[in-house]
Order: C-alpha cells, then sequence, then structure tokens
C-alpha cells in the first residue's frame, strides 16, 4: 500500500535564510499524508512540514533556526489547517463489499431453510 505525501499550502517567509542570508527566499511547505490501495483512498490527517531556501535550495532544519523564524514558524503552524481525513472507497472496493454481502445473504438463507 503506497503512503505519499500530498502538497496543501505553501507560505513564503520574510526572514533571513540561515545559510546563504538571502531575504524573503524560504519558504514552509505543508504535506498532508495520502494511503492508497486497489480498494480505497484514504486521506489521513497526519501532516509534516518542511523549510527550504528557495535561492541556495537547502533544507533548513530546526536546529538551523533563528527565534524569528521559529516565530513564525509557530504563527503559521497555527494558522494552517489541513484537509478533513477522508475514507473513500473505489469502484473494486464496492464490488468486494456487495458480493461479501451476497455470499452472507446466500449462507443466512441457506442455513435458516436447512432447519427447517
Amino acid at each position: 500500500m503506497p503512503e505519499k505525501f500530498i502538497e496543501v499550502k505553501e507560505v513564503n517567509l520574510k526572514n533571513n535564510c540561515p545559510v546563504c542570508y538571502s531575504n524573503e527566499h524560504l519558504q514552509i511547505t505543508f504535506y498532508q499524508k495520502i494511503k492508497e490501495s486497489k480498494l480505497y483512498k484514504w486521506l489521513t490527517s497526519e501532516v509534516k512540514n518542511e523549510m527550504t531556501c528557495a535561492n541556495c535550495e537547502s533544507t533548513i532544519y530546526p536546529v538551523q533556526w533563528t527565534d524569528d523564524i521559529e516565530r513564525v514558524y509557530d504563527y503559521h503552524r497555527k494558522a494552517f489547517h489541513p484537509n478533513k481525513s477522508t475514507f473513500r472507497l473505489k469502484v473494486l472496493g464496492w464490488v468486494v463489499i456487495v458480493f461479501v454481502a451476497i455470499v452472507l445473504v446466500g449462507v443466512g438463507f441457506t442455513l435458516f431453510y436447512s432447519k427447517l
């Protein structure tokens, strides 16, 4: 079952990059986890984020953050609202459920009429 993260929101920051010291090139990207199989598609509530610099193309890890970056990050994390967690069956999932329901009804009728 492949799990991947889809991009939900990207925010440009006006802070200096701690690596290259360029201004207004930092970006926070929020991702939400999605699980998909042949039977269903499930958008989970699990969220991760990543901070990058568009100028030097490096990932900025929390160890490198300044107090200003941390304050701005906390603000955007609190303001971010992920998509609702959803679970949807695909066509094959519905076919399996209908088949199992028909088999259970058939077994129930067989047991009921065999006692008569």
